[in-house]
């Protein structure tokens, strides 16, 4: 199949990546049938639009670079890629980016209005945890990766990080505000994921550690790579509206240092971030490649 479609070696991993988490959440969301219906339907629908699975993709890869199996992170990914699509469907509510396309099609609210797609968030949120406390018996690595991704998930990350974003669209702020949004918004999920990762691939403390910061580097250029192709890409190819960001005003690297600085942070970053799998004892050389697909798909 990867043949047929002429992927890349990062595009031919996460598809295969994709193929397997897809497979895997159809399993674990709620039925369709089940009710609340039209809640499941949301659910489902927001969760296996195609997406990249990155996240996924990443917590199985840094298993594999601390000497574990890509099968003992998969439902941790799987756990990880709910946050995510919780954090996209309210993203794109009116409240905050008031996005009518995600991922190639209607947003969670247009399809099923904005209530549904509030309560389609907040379910998909425990329902990563509900997953994530189920991945091992290993009681110890359980509380660390459910620790690690709530902490990624709250204040300190992900939803601290919107809080600034939406604040800076009226505020402005400096390239170090700018980081410190990107960081928490994105950087802190993918490096959680890493890290979640290497958990449950049985690394150790400082392992787990190179693992978070290699993650947060590669979520600090995917997101540096997002606000460029924002500005330079098509509504085809980014599977939602361009020139959105400059539309709401906020504060993006091309804005604040010009697309050729953004270019070559991004580069800059990313050769950082490459620097922390040296430490590691396992087969890293899949996080290479997702590393690289990050740098080579986006500049």
């Amino acid at each position: 199949m990867a043949g047929t479609l002429n992927l890349v070696p990062g595009e031919e991993m996460l598809e295969d990546a994709r193929r397997r988490v897809d497979a895997r959440l159809s399993e674990l969301l709620p039925s369709e049938d089940e009710s609340p219906t039209e809640l499941h339907a949301a659910m489902r629908y927001s969760a296996l639009a195609t997406g990249k699975r990155l996240r996924p993709a990443l917590a199985m890869a840094s298993s594999l670079a601390v000497g574990g199996s890509e099968n003992a992170a998969l439902d941790a990914g799987c756990a990880i890629e709910l946050v995510h699509c919780f954090s996209l469907i309210h993203d794109d509510l009116p409240a905050i980016d008031n996005d009518d396309l995600r991922r190639g099609r209607p947003t969670c609210h247009v399809k099923f209005g904005e209530a549904m797609a509030i309560l389609a968030g907040d379910a998909l949120f425990a329902l990563s945890f509900e997953i994530l406390a189920g991945c091992t018996d290993d009681s110890r690595k359980i509380a660390a990766s459910v620790g690690a991704l709530a902490h990624a998930s709250g204040s300190l990350g992900l939803v601290g990080g919107e809080v600034l974003d939406i604040q800076a669209e009226e505020r402005g702020g400096d390239q170090a505000h700018l980081q410190t949004i990107h960081s928490r918004k994105t950087g802190a999920l993918i490096g959680a994921s890493c890290r979640i990762g290497g958990i449950l691939g049985g690394g150790d403390a400082i392992q787990c550690q190179h693992l978070q910061v290699f993650g947060e580097k590669i979520g600090l250029a995917f997101q540096i790579a997002d606000d460029i192709l924002n500005e330079t890409s098509t509504a085809e190819q980014l599977g939602k509206a361009v020139g959105s960001d400059r539309a709401l005003n906020k504060l993006t690297y091309p804005a604040l240092i010009g697309l050729d600085q953004s270019i070559a942070l991004g580069r800059e970053v990313s050769e950082e971030a490459l620097s922390h799998l040296t430490h590691l004892p396992g087969d890293t050389s899949a996080l290479r490649t997702l590393a690289n697909y990050v740098i080579d798909r986006h500049w």
